[in-house]
């Protein structure tokens, strides 16, 4: 399978009917493509990035005005096959001799692995060997289409976590968040989506060739033995887009059946791959352009790749995945600071947009949840998204204090000695990020309209939010605590702890400073 020329992408067309379609046909306009209709969601987001790095690599604009002309006109087809198929040679994933898609360039040995190794929450070694796969069994994925393949190796390549000693993590590390701007409009097609995601050639370099220092697999393997890095210097700036850790080449094969994973019926059906340690060590400055970072404001430590976290993604990390966060250093991806900056202006009459993030938490080797999360997004001037990095800044951490003291007290009526008590609380702060994200959200996009001469936000959004983290905060402290049996309750324990929360909230620092904006009068 060639993955320019052929059909092997899952899709869905505008009036609703599914279609398998080659990467050119993205900017057909007689009933055009408007979804992916990938079998997983880890590979909805891994068709979204290989989609969008083989735009950027083979179709980047010239400029600005460039884009817009293609954002409000789609390129014609033939157009589009024409670049993809200049790049075809660098795209097939079987070949016997040659280069082979996201794959070990020459790996005459190494050891054999099931195909459902490729897909990152499959039990490692020591864990089939200890025979402790309880949740996630071994053997879900033995036969897998071409299609399901070549997605799961990108998933695996882009993704990569850490894999024994030797085996490399991705370009970004393990598990990174990927943040992809999202037009509304429900009649949105796939080019539109995908295209608001690439950036021009004033941007990022564009290719003047295709080789290894862009697609890796293209050349020998930079091998780690010996303790060989791979910095950003050393290849093209299109390579973030590319990146290839592991040393993989698919081996065993079979014909006529069907896929374990989308169900499908194949011609040709991958079973196995050889794979073997010390591939490519991507170390040093490495920037992705779709994924948000965290920057050492010293400038001591290399950027920090944005990750899944427990508990998911919500509005606590708004600041930092939208515009930047500057108590800790987060900072929006590339090319969300290119819409924040010109092209939310340039297209702002094409509706409003989103923000798609997406991401693996891991736990070194092992997957723990994938999570995903949408977030609003603005086009402000520079004034104004400098006074709503202000605000939103000031309601997080009013927010992050207020479910400090609640843990604390949640704990205190729970155990008699709370300072000795094990176990996880993420359970407490889950629940009150849950209870005010709808209120935050809806007071940001009441900041968001304020004019940019806007000195200081209006008392009653301050009031709104003082009050719903008080209310919340209680809300959840009773829910938690109160929950048992009346004879399981301690209940002099939960009212003193009852108590202690309310002088803790009143008289926190943080929270004291929004009750002052609430009511300035009373503040003088």
């Amino acid at each position: 399978m060639n993955l320019m020329t052929d059909h092997w992408i899952p899709v869905i067309r505008q009036n609703g009917q599914p279609d398998i379609i080659a990467p050119w046909q993205i900017t057909e306009v007689d009933n055009p493509v408007v979804e992916i209709t990938a079998s997983r969601p880890d590979f909805q987001g891994a068709l979204y990035q290989l989609l969008i790095g083989t735009l950027q690599t083979c179709f980047a604009p010239e400029d600005e005005d460039q884009w817009l002309d293609y954002w409000q006109q789609s390129p014609e087809p033939d157009e589009l096959q024409a670049c993809l198929e200049k790049v075809a040679f660098a795209f097939e994933l079987d070949a016997v001799d040659g280069p082979a898609f996201l794959q070990d360039f020459d790996l005459p040995d190494g050891e054999t692995k099931g195909i459902s190794a490729l897909l990152i929450e499959s039990p490692g070694g020591k864990t089939l060997k200890d025979n402790l796969d309880h949740f996630v069994k071994r053997d879900r994925a033995n036969q897998l289409c071409p299609s399901c393949t070549a997605t799961a190796l990108f998933t695996l390549q882009t993704n990569a976590p850490s894999g024994g000693v030797g085996h490399r993590v991705g370009l970004r590390g393990g598990g990174p968040l990927t943040s992809l701007i999202f037009p509304k409009d429900p009649s949105a097609t796939l080019w539109q989506k995908l295209w608001l995601n690439v950036l021009n050639q004033e941007e990022l370099e564009p290719a003047e060739k295709i080789d290894s220092s862009i697609l890796p697999w293209l050349g020998k393997t930079r091998v780690s033995e010996k303790g060989k890095i791979t910095s950003p210097a050393e290849v093209h700036p299109l390579h973030a887009y590319w990146g290839m850790p592991r040393r993989i080449r698919l081996t065993t094969k079979i014909a006529n059946t069907d896929c374990d994973l989308c169900g499908n019926h194949a011609e040709l059906l991958y079973q196995a791959y050889r794979t073997k340690n010390y591939g490519t060590n991507y170390d040093g400055a490495w920037i992705h352009p779709l994924t948000p970072y965290r920057f050492d404001s010293k400038k001591v430590n290399l950027p920090l790749s944005l990750k899944g976290q427990q508990g998911g993604l919500g509005y606590r990390h708004w600041l930092g995945i939208t515009l930047q966060d500057n108590d800790n250093g987060d900072k929006a991806s590339k090319t969300v600071q290119l819409y924040n900056q010109e092209r939310g202006r340039i297209i702002s009459d094409s509706g409003a947009v989103s923000l798609w993030c997406f991401g693996y938490d891991m736990d070194n080797m092992k997957a723990r949840c994938w999570y995903e999360s949408r977030f609003p997004i603005y086009y402000l001037s520079e004034m104004q998204r400098n006074n709503l990095t202000d605000w939103a800044a000031e309601f997080v951490n009013a927010a992050k204090e207020t479910v400090k003291m609640l843990r604390e007290e949640v704990k205190s009526a729970w155990f008699s000695h709370p300072k000795d008590a094990k176990g996880d609380m993420s359970q407490i702060d889950a629940q009150f990020w849950q209870a005010t994200e709808m209120d935050f959200y809806r007071l940001l996009e009441q900041l968001a309209m304020l004019p940019e001469d806007t000195r200081m936000a209006p008392s009653e959004i301050y009031a709104s939010w003082h009050e719903t983290l008080r209310k919340q905060m209680n809300h959840v402290f009773e829910t938690a605590t109160l929950a048992s049996t009346p004879e399981d309750l301690n209940l002099k324990r939960i009212v003193t702890a009852q108590k202690a929360l309310r002088i803790k909230f009143y008289g926190n620092k943080i929270i004291k400073a929004l009750k002052a904006k609430a009511k300035p009068e009373e503040a003088a």
